[in-house]
């Protein structure tokens, strides 16, 4: 299968293979620099460890975008991509809107090796932007956004969770109303769908009412992972245990 060829593990063990000679060459440059400023190895041995507990929960992320989108694309490309400067918010956005050209999903494989290579390049190009423009621009926009917080930090906060909030509204709308067709009607939204998403809600709550209730910050950087991965067995459950006729997708 072309999605999982021994061209495309060479390339994915390629890419991880270079992220991690990049990040042990910088961890070596930063462990020397250390020396030099006068840090000593029993501080700095506790920043790496507390750096290696800190990247888990971002880890049970990218795993669960990988399970995803695992389905359409197969493992090796999620697995290079998130490998890199993927995250679920893009991948699964860029991903889904390549598909919907193709009347598909990500809950639909991809068979056909030249909608795998257009989708291959919308994930990739959609996402240079960023590192073109970031360098060029990051310097005056963080002047704007640093005078702007100092201004009025209340009006910052707000402009801050509303673009948050937006980003997350988009997904829960999706959730609702859904659209499907008659090509793919496991796109459109419905009752699994919903049931999905109040679950993941109620995930999230109670996870960060036990962080807030008994004081634990370890776990307040799972949350989301394990809300995620909840919502996901519980899709898998209802799948399975709800009568077909309770499995109802509303489209328009």
């Amino acid at each position: 299968m072309f999605k999982e060829s021994k061209l495309m593990y060479a390339l994915a063990a390629a890419v991880i293979l270079f992220v991690i000679a990049q990040s042990v060459f910088f961890l070596v440059k930063a462990w020397k620099q250390g020396k030099k400023l006068g840090l000593s190895s029993q501080t700095m041995r506790g920043t790496v460890t507390s750096s290696v507990l800190f990247s888990i929960a971002p880890a049970v992320s990218v795993v669960a975008t990988v399970i995803v989108l695992a389905k359409a694309l197969g493992i090796v490309l999620p697995w290079i991509r998130l490998s890199v400067i993927g995250n679920i918010t893009y991948e699964t956005t860029a991903a889904e809107a390549a598909l919907n050209v193709f009347n598909s999903s990500v809950s639909e494989p991809v068979q056909d090796p030249q909608q795998f290579a257009a989708i291959i390049w919308v994930m990739t190009v959609g996402c240079i932007f960023p590192l073109i423009l970031l360098p060029i621009f990051l310097k005056s926009i963080q002047k704007k956004i640093g005078h702007a917080a100092a201004t009025n930090a209340k009006l910052a906060d707000v402009i801050s969770a509303a673009a948050f909030i937006g980003l997350i509204a988009a997904f829960i709308a999706r959730s609702i109303v859904g659209v499907g067709t008659k090509d793919n009607p496991a796109d459109g939204a419905g009752t699994l769908s919903v049931l999905v998403l109040v679950v993941s809600v109620l995930l999230m709550v109670i996870l960060t009412k036990l962080c807030d209730r008994f004081k634990l910050k370890w776990l307040e950087n799972f949350t989301m992972p394990l809300s995620m991965i909840g919502a996901m067995g519980a899709a898998i459950l209802l799948t399975r245990y709800l009568p077909p006729e309770m499995l109802i997708e509303w489209r328009y």
